[in-house]
């Protein structure tokens, strides 16, 4: 046990134990006069404060772009942050990623600099692919107001082809070796200024945690917690940090599905949900910006029980399971049977979310999922709309449907369902089964769309996908899974 969060800033271990657990890491960076990285938004939307976390993956050191505004200090126990001020050479040699912005022109005011840079420097590291789409992707969780994005994107594949370092390969070898021993720390419990915080390194340890306090808020990727803080500045009593446990981390794939451990970020289920169903996957890659991606977890976007939240309804429709613990005692129950009401889920004082199964469809492309927003990268759907239907010598055999943004929790469009059910694929049942859906819902109106706005789209969902069956995907879709670009 350890009553202090020890980490690795810009190469150089540092410990922190006179600090709140609620201290971002980027209060923590500008207070130590690391002001390169700046505040622009204070919720993980703009990029003006990314930074590179680094942490040692099978032995292998891997860093990823994240936003420092929404990430917590005892999050970063046992990894390795790089700011822009630490990627230059021993001798101040500018990194490939910053003389690519230089050659192109690549800012301007300045202010959003630093967060670009810190996107391309982590891209770099992992030598990402240089077509347009990969880098839109890497650059969507930047904003700048000033340059345009044109000479950014020739920087991304000006410093793709410029070779590694040989001081930025020792200074991986070191921080690799750093880490080696910081991972041999065990968890920790400590409380500042009347907030305390838990650092379980186990599940058991995490069981033992929940028991004892049942109130305290569970803190993943906290992106919807640091909002709390930055946002709505609630003070968070206890806090338990799962950022420690691997057994969260875990991706078991079976023949009959996925079972995906609770803790697992966004970007690291990608692949294997994308394998199991292609238009999930790309659901998934418009779940915010790859910063979002990287620190936002499958778990914690069920547990927090959103109903705009987008991984619910397509593990609906997939009929997905999630496993329950309390202390030693676990218990498995549908995901659709999880959220209760708004802000309420079958979630005893306690208990937490530990796993999630997915089943493996029998036809992955039939699985498809819509996300409706008012733009298309990096924003909260206004509604999600998940179909997974099967045909049966053209008739419905069976009919999955699940929708977000249409009541206060995800939900299964049953009279939708059931109108489709047995019934020929034709225009005259999808007709049906789209009026059938005022039986399933009554959206409210709010800021992101009306009430008939959303019941509208909600129905043209169903239409879409009949569509979609009927026509090759490249003819139906511009953008993501499907679309032949």
């Amino acid at each position: 046990m350890t009553d202090e969060i020890a980490f690795l800033l810009n190469g150089r271990k540092v410990s922190v134990s006179d600090l709140p657990p609620a201290t971002t890491l980027l209060e923590y960076l500008r207070s130590t006069s690391l002001t390169g990285t700046k505040e622009g938004c204070a919720e993980g939307d703009c990029g003006a404060c990314t930074v590179s976390v680094g942490e040692l993956r099978g032995g292998r050191l891997v860093h990823r772009a994240v936003n420092s505004c929404i990430m917590l200090l005892p999050m970063l126990a046992g990894k390795s942050v790089v700011t822009c001020e630490g990627i230059t050479g021993p001798e101040g040699q500018l990194h490939p990623c910053q003389q690519a912005i230089v050659d192109t022109h690549g800012s301007q005011c300045g202010f959003c600099t630093p967060g670009f840079t810190m996107s391309l420097h982590t891209a770099f590291q992992a030598g990402t692919e240089t077509s347009l789409g990969a880098i839109n992707d890497m650059l969507a969780g930047n904003l700048c107001r000033c340059t345009g994005y044109g000479p950014l994107i020739q920087a991304a594949r000006e410093m793709h082809d410029a070779p590694m370092p040989d001081w930025e390969v020792r200074r991986h070898e070191d921080t690799a070796a750093q880490l080696e021993v910081l991972a041999k720390g065990g968890g920790g419990e400590f409380t500042v200024d009347g907030q305390t915080c838990m650092l379980p390194a186990t599940l058991d340890e995490l069981a033992e945690a929940c028991e004892r306090f049942p109130d305290a808020t569970l803190v993943a990727g906290a992106t919807d917690v640091g909002l709390w803080i930055t946002k709505r500045f609630r003070v968070l009593k206890t806090m338990i940090f799962l950022n420690r446990i691997e057994e969260l981390r875990q991706i078991e794939k079976t023949p009959a599905g996925l079972v995906i451990g609770a803790g697992t970020t966004y970007s690291d289920a990608m692949e294997a949900i994308a394998g199991l169903a292609p238009d999930f996957g790309e659901l998934l890659r418009r779940i915010g910006s790859r910063q979002v991606r990287n620190s936002g977890t499958i778990g914690g976007n069920i547990a927090n029980g959103s109903p705009i939240g987008d991984t619910p309804p397509a593990l609906i429709a997939l009929g997905a399971t999630i496993t329950l613990r309390k202390g030693a005692v676990r218990r498995r129950i549908a995901i659709e049977d999880f959220f209760i009401e708004y802000g309420r889920q079958d979630r005893q004082p306690g208990e937490f979310v530990e796993s999630i199964f997915v089943p493996r469809p029998a036809a992955p492309q039939q699985l498809r999922c819509y996300k409706l927003t008012k733009r298309f990268d990096q924003d909260i759907s206004a509604v999600c709309g998940c179909f997974n239907i099967t045909l049966e010598n053209g008739r419905v055999g069976e009919a999955r449907i699940a929708f977000g943004g249409m009541a206060g929790t995800p939900k299964r469009a049953r009279a939708m369902e059931d109108a489709l059910h047995g019934q020929p694929w034709t225009e005259e049942t999808i007709a049906e089964a789209m009026d059938a859906l005022a039986r399933d819902f009554t959206p409210l109106s709010d800021m992101r769309a009306s009430s008939r706005y959303r019941m509208t789209a909600a129905r043209n969902m169903l239409r879409r996908y009949h569509l979609e069956t009927m026509l090759p995907l490249e003819k139906t879709r511009l953008v993501g899974a499907g679309a032949g670009l």
